[in-house]
């Protein structure tokens, strides 16, 4: 057990986590949109660019997030006329969805956003690739610490 909390990896995640998000929430603030309704709308976007008709499990699924939560952000979404949710004609208790025109726009500006906050903020990190590498390992482990995927 760490003597002092900036000597514990976890606590000072939490700090920089909590800085990242701060960033993130205020460039995304001029789009009307939350980090989480950025999260999914670009997942969604992404893989409808990509020729895939994903339903609410599937995106929920890629974006690592609630499945019931998703389905709330998602009816947000398509309140605001971004995506549309439609029933999938093979599973009828699944919705199917499509980024709208407008919501392919916004996604696009957000996620420009979005990266622009990223360059700036990982902007000190010595070795970048060593980055990434650290945290898709540590993006892969399952509850027992064991790598998954």
């Amino acid at each position: 057990m760490p003597a002092n909390p900036d000597d514990s990896p976890g606590f000072l995640l939490w700090h920089v986590t909590l800085r990242w998000q701060r960033d993130i929430a205020a460039a995304l603030a001029p789009l009307d949109l939350t980090h989480v309704q950025f999260v999914l709308l670009a997942t969604t976007w992404w893989l409808n660019s990509r020729g895939g008709e994903p339903n609410q499990l599937s995106v929920a699924v890629q974006a690592g997030t609630d499945v019931k939560m998703t389905s709330q952000v998602l009816r947000k979404l398509e309140a605001k006329a971004l995506l549309v949710r439609e029933v999938d004609p093979t599973d009828t208790r699944a919705r199917r969805l499509r980024v709208t025109e407008r919501g392919a726009d916004l996604a696009q500006r957000a996620i420009a956003a979005v990266e622009q906050v990223d360059a700036e903020f990982f902007r000190a990190v010595p070795d970048p690739a060593g980055l990434l590498t650290t945290l898709h390992q540590l993006a892969r482990r399952d509850d027992r610490g064991e790598t998954t995927r």
